[in-house]
């Protein structure tokens, strides 16, 4: 099937935001930066998952959190009770998984017959329960200190990748082929990987009966299909993936608690980026991640540098002033949604070259 020019921009888009990412520690070579990417690369997946959910079944859930926590403290606990190594990495996000899809399955089977808004206030009160419980099994999670722990050895600062004829690590365009590069590729090829996978999912004949199911139900249902079959899979799938991702992202931060894992800011990010890159496109997903976490990290520093061009213009610095960052985020989300109803990439890729 040929493209229209919209998706194809949309599409050349995504790949040259691939690219940026693949080599971001060779490109960006400060700290900050190669947070922000990692941190891209984490919520591209996360909202792409969610996406599933919201933009091609038309399930609204908020317990989507939940179950990114469940990866990063699975592999937390397992992490500080067993010491650094591949074995805890692993028996965690198996235990993440294993509990997320008990809890999409038991969530699944008991709410996704009722209406959408008591099955939104259903995963609402679930996510709530397991955050307080984090907060409050200090023995177990940290509570709301949280658990530190140390990565897999690979990973450390100082392990070198490569050394030279001298045992000095080598360095390719002036950065170190250390651990610190290896932990990036790692969250890296677990992101593509995972994204990869969702894509599979989305072409698929899966795909097509979840589309179906979000324009009628009903009539998904009078054709043969089991609808609550097919959404409770749905629901498990996104939280296995959401899942994987919390356990990628806990073994780059070294570090997770309730506001790193759990957070209800965290999924008001995601809601965010699905509606500002598009829902029911996962190229959407990864426009809108990018977007919103460079905003996040960087927009603060741009209102900081024009309040300082414009110092002896009236009124202006102050409304850039770097603490009115927010509001101009706000700002921006509004103009975003006026003019790209159906966020940016599902805007763009509806446009077609008039015949």
């Amino acid at each position: 099937m040929m493209q229209n020019p919209g998706e194809r921009l949309v599409k050349s888009a995504v790949a040259l935001i691939g690219l940026l990412l693949l080599f971001a520690p060779f490109l960006f070579q400060d700290v900050r930066s190669l947070e922000v990417a990692a941190r891209i690369c984490i919520f591209i997946v996360l909202v792409a998952s969610f996406d599933l959910l919201i933009g091609y079944t038309g399930i609204v859930s908020f317990a989507h959190t939940m179950f990114f926590g469940f990866g990063a403290y699975g592999a937390a606990i397992l992490l500080k009770g067993m010491g650094p190594g591949w074995t805890p990495v692993v028996l965690g996000a198996l235990a993440g998984v294993a509990v997320s899809l008990v809890f999409a399955v038991a969530i699944g089977l008991l709410s996704l017959r009722v209406k959408a808004i008591f099955f939104a206030m259903i995963t609402l009160a679930a996510a709530s329960v397991v955050l307080v419980l984090a907060s409050q099994l200090s023995q177990i999670t940290g509570g709301e200190d949280g658990i530190t722990y140390r990565a897999p050895d690979l990973f450390k600062p100082a392990t070198k990748l490569l050394t030279d004829a001298s045992g000095k690590v080598v360095e390719v365009f002036g950065v170190k082929l250390n651990g610190k590069l290896a932990a990036y590729y790692f969250v890296f090829t677990a992101a593509l990987v995972l994204f990869a996978v969702l894509l599979r999912f989305v072409g698929s004949p899966f795909g097509t009966v979840l589309k179906a199911i979000r324009e009628n139900e009903a009539r998904a249902e009078a054709i043969g299909y089991r609808v609550v079959a097919y959404r409770t899979a749905v629901f498990c799938l996104s939280a296995a993936i959401a899942s994987l991702a919390g356990t990628v992202y806990a073994v780059w931060l070294k570090y997770t608690g309730p506001e790193t894992a759990l957070s209800f800011s965290i999924m008001i990010d995601i809601l965010l980026m699905v509606v500002i890159g598009g829902m029911g496109t996962l190229w959407g997903a990864v426009i809108g991640a990018v977007l919103m976490i460079l905003a996040q990290y960087y927009l603060r520093d741009l209102m900081g540098a024009a309040s300082e061009a414009l110092a002896g213009v009236p009124v202006l610095p102050h409304l850039l002033a770097p603490d009115r960052w927010l509001f101009w985020l706000g700002i921006l989300f509004i103009l975003l949604v006026y003019f790209f109803p159906k966020g940016i990439a599902g805007s763009v890729m509806a446009w077609k070259r008039p015949r």
